[in-house]
């Protein structure tokens, strides 16, 4: 789905999230009585820590029965979020704001992760700049982050997506298509990237998230109807994560182990990709989503997004972010 064609179908289906707003499904309790939250996800290692709070008992003890639903790609993440299929969904932080300039109703309440090496464009040997992707076919889904650094690489190289041959599809094939040369370069995320780079000893990384620190980051969105008529549950999820962030920063091999199981892969053949993440712990939320995330990444955020078309107007950050269930 292209852009512009993707910021319209997210503006229906936000009309009609808010035709029906009235009939969708909500958390229920349980039979037991704990909380049920229905998450949308992905197979990426920034979201981990929610498979060590459910293996290590952090949702059962928090009265939570958090019921996560694996996607494919973004744009699945996003429809099930925004026709009321699940209660909370992790997103891109750039996602967010393209949700919210097409009228959905929510609120970023958790800061998850930051990418540095952990999304990448990928290419054989012989591609040393990223002008060197003149005229070839590169892989990337669109209105993703691969569609954000793809564009920011280029724009720093002096070129633009007309200058490639884009080759549309899910993050997951990208480089798989690569490996078998249907494309010339790819641009994913992990456990991707490293996936490629085993299967292939020809690829390396031509360029990655670390080039502009924050550019890619990842949030926990709820609706505004979910935080006004459920509000200790979402706080309950939230303090979740930073109870699963302090499990994984104590014994960081156990918790590692816990998502590469979950996302697929082997621990060990992961251990360059964990060390591109920067997780947010309760700490680093309570400090940064209403401050430095707020008034530094995020406007660093939506630029990149409106230069690459991603974000055809403006938003407004500040009424993006709820800070209640991060504070100290």
């Amino acid at each position: 789905m292209g852009r512009t064609r993707m910021v319209a179908a997210l503006a229906a289906a936000a009309i009609t999230l808010l035709a029906g707003c009235a009939g969708t499904p909500a958390a229920t309790p349980a039979a037991d009585g704990t909380q049920i939250v229905r998450m949308a996800t992905m197979p990426w290692i920034g979201y981990g820590p929610w498979y060590i709070a459910e293996t290590d008992g952090i949702f059962a003890d928090a009265g939570l029965s958090v019921e996560q639903t694996e996607f494919e790609g973004d744009a699945e993440v996003n429809a099930a979020f925004i026709s009321g299929n699940v209660d909370v969904a992790n997103v891109a932080t750039h996602t967010a704001m393209l949700m919210q300039q097409a009228g959905v109703p929510i609120k970023i309440v958790l800061i998850e992760d930051v990418s540095t090496t952990a999304d990448a464009i990928i290419a054989p040997a012989g591609f040393e700049s990223i002008a060197d992707l003149a005229g070839k076919k590169v892989a990337y889904e669109q209105g993703t982050t691969s569609d954000l650094l793809l564009n920011y690489a280029l724009d720093d190289a002096g070129i633009t997506l007309d200058d490639i041959v884009a080759v549309p599809m899910n993050a997951a094939d990208a480089g798989v298509a690569l490996i078998g040369g249907k494309v010339d370069a790819a641009v994913t995320y992990e456990p991707y990237i490293q996936t490629a780079l085993a299967e292939d000893a020809d690829l390396g990384v031509l360029f990655s998230a670390d080039k502009l620190p924050g550019l890619i980051s990842d949030v926990l969105v709820v609706s505004d109807d979910f935080i006004a008529e459920h509000p200790d549950t979402i706080q309950a999820l939230v303090s979740s994560w930073g109870l699963a962030l302090d499990s994984y920063n104590a014994d960081q091999p156990a918790g590692r182990a816990i998502i590469a199981d979950a996302v697929g892969e082997d621990a060990a053949a992961l251990s360059s990709a964990f060390d591109g993440v920067i997780f947010y712990d309760g700490a680093q939320n309570a400090n940064e989503l209403g401050g430095s995330f707020l008034n530094e990444a995020m406007p660093l955020v939506r630029k990149a997004a409106q230069s690459a078309g991603i974000l055809t107007g403006d938003v407004d950050l500040s009424a993006l972010v709820d800070p209640q269930f991060v504070a100290n």
